[in-house]
């Protein structure tokens, strides 16, 4: 049996994306089982549906409506464990619709995790094992992926292990990676487009001994802030169309709120959690100094006077606004959409003993890599069907694209083959981090610097990776991480084997 889904396949160009837009239709393939770990509905296939996804192009556009920087900016709730024991910490998460106020005045209904959007962030420790049981509450399937984790792969979330409205998976996380900002999201195929734009996303941080010997902020002044981007109409429903056009920039689900500081140095860990958006921004007048990124620390922190973040990546920022007085302003800009966030420098603080060391921490030697290998991330917009493409071929469950030993350092050459259409495409790996060794050639930007799991892809770009395949075995998924693109296809799986 096979259902067939409509959902928005769009791009980066405003052509393409009109033709892809004639095509919504894609079959699914049937799924064998509901999902890693235990369910309580057992291993059914669950209720694969049809659902039409209404592009509402036209009508109102709720633009920043309300006062802006009038409303504070939250800071999502750290998730307490249900239970704990020696070596692991268990969590309860349910996936479900919540009525919730992105932009002052309008009630937006989104699907998310415990009704916060974003998700509770969970806080886990380098070494000690996380377990979650997620409860899927909506009326269609789900899954959930930790996006950057080094994850077993029956808890990586695979586009195909799905969990059944009504059921509920336990995956496991063992931590086994040094201190990083990652993130969770959906990643059921076909789904996850809508899924993560409606809101099922959230903090999942790892913290090591290592950060907390450094001294940098921490506690109340350590502050996650997912960016993303959004359209609404006039009621303040989510409008699920041309992805250009989606004007409204929200900082921890609120649309450009302010948040108070003191003057003092803080910790911003800025994830780029939009579908698809690339997001450039500056902080006149202030100083971003760049400490981490994807996978971790970077060896030592970096000035930054601009930052640019594609869908799925994370910088870590540190800003000292001790050298402001009180009663000063700065605004996080965005160099699309302007102003998005505003500090303002409220208080004085009592003490700041957190520091910003010279050394932070010094990346793993790279090992010679043994395997070199091609991908190419493109759009069929010639057939009948266009479809996403990674070297050639569309997303199939059933095959593996590459076969991968366990241990083994690879070289991977990842190349934009939409140069001609101007489509912007990014790529992430699933199971392991990545250094980026070149791009077209030349050496990295500072954007590409450190440990890396997901890294931007201009038109017509090629960047070489470098990644080592350590310990898990079994399927896992690399694929464009413009979310609209895998949905269509554009991914394709490894099998890490002895």
């Amino acid at each position: 049996m096979k259902s067939r889904r409509t959902f928005l396949a769009l791009t980066g160009a405003a052509a393409a994306e009109a033709a892809l837009l004639a095509y919504g239709m894609r079959s699914r393939p049937e799924v064998a089982g509901a999902g890693a770990g235990t369910t309580a509905a057992g291993t059914g296939t669950g209720a694969h549906h049809t659902q039409t996804l209404q592009a509402r192009a036209a009508g109102t556009r709720a633009a920043a409506t309300g006062t802006p920087f009038s409303v504070a900016m939250p800071i999502p709730e750290v998730l307490r464990p249900t239970r704990t024991n020696h070596h692991t910490d268990h969590y309860d998460i349910y996936v479900r619709q919540a009525d919730v106020e992105l932009v002052e005045g309008l009630t937006t209904s989104a699907y998310t995790y415990n009704g916060q959007f974003p998700g509770p962030t969970i806080r886990a420790r380098a070494g000690r094992q996380v377990k979650v049981r997620y409860h899927n509450q909506l009326a269609e399937e789900t899954n959930v992926h930790v996006h950057g984790g080094h994850t077993p792969a029956d808890s990586d979330g695979h586009p195909m292990a799905l969990i059944a409205p009504g059921s509920y998976c336990d995956y496991t996380y063992p931590n086994k990676q040094q201190g990083a900002t990652l993130w969770y999201h959906d990643h059921a195929h076909g789904m996850e487009a809508e899924h993560v734009y409606r809101g099922l996303h959230g903090f999942y941080l790892i913290e090591d001994d290592h950060e907390r010997k450094l001294g940098l902020p921490s506690g109340k002044y350590d502050v996650p802030i997912m960016l993303r981007n959004i359209a609404l109409d006039s009621d303040g429903a989510m409008v699920l169309a041309d992805p250009n056009d989606r004007p409204i920039v929200l900082a921890n689900g609120k649309s450009q709120p302010h948040f108070s500081v003191a003057a003092r140095k803080y910790r911003f860990r800025l994830l780029n959690a939009a579908n698809h958006a690339v997001f450039t921004l500056t902080l006149p007048g202030g100083q971003l100094i760049q400490v981490g990124t994807d996978g971790g620390l970077l060896p030592a922190p970096v000035k930054r006077s601009v930052v640019t973040i594609s869908s799925g990546e994370r910088i870590d920022l540190v800003v000292d606004f001790s050298h402001f007085p009180i009663g000063t302003q700065l605004f996080l800009n965005e160099a699309t959409a302007g102003a998005i966030l505003r500090f303002d420098v409220t208080h004085a603080a009592t003490h700041d003993n957190s520091r910003l060391p010279a050394r932070l921490r010094a990346l793993p030697a790279l090992p010679a890599a043994t395997v070199n290998r091609d991908v190419t991330l493109s759009f069929d917009l010639v057939s009948d069907f266009p479809a996403g493409l990674v070297n050639g071929k569309p997303y199939d469950p059933e095959r593996i694209d590459f076969t991968v030993k366990r241990g083994a350092t690879e070289i991977w050459n990842v190349t934009n083959g939409d140069g001609q259409y101007g489509i912007h495409h990014n790529f992430h790996m699933h199971l392991a981090q990545f250094r980026v060794l070149d791009r077209n050639g030349q050496p990295p930007t500072l954007d590409d610097r450190g440990l890396k799991d997901t890294v931007s892809i201009a038109p017509g770009e090629s960047v070489r990776l470098q990644a080592t395949f350590a310990d898990y075995l079994g399927e896992y998924v690399y694929h464009c991480h413009v979310i609209e693109h895998a949905s269509f296809g554009m991914m394709a799986q490894m099998n890490v084997v002895e």
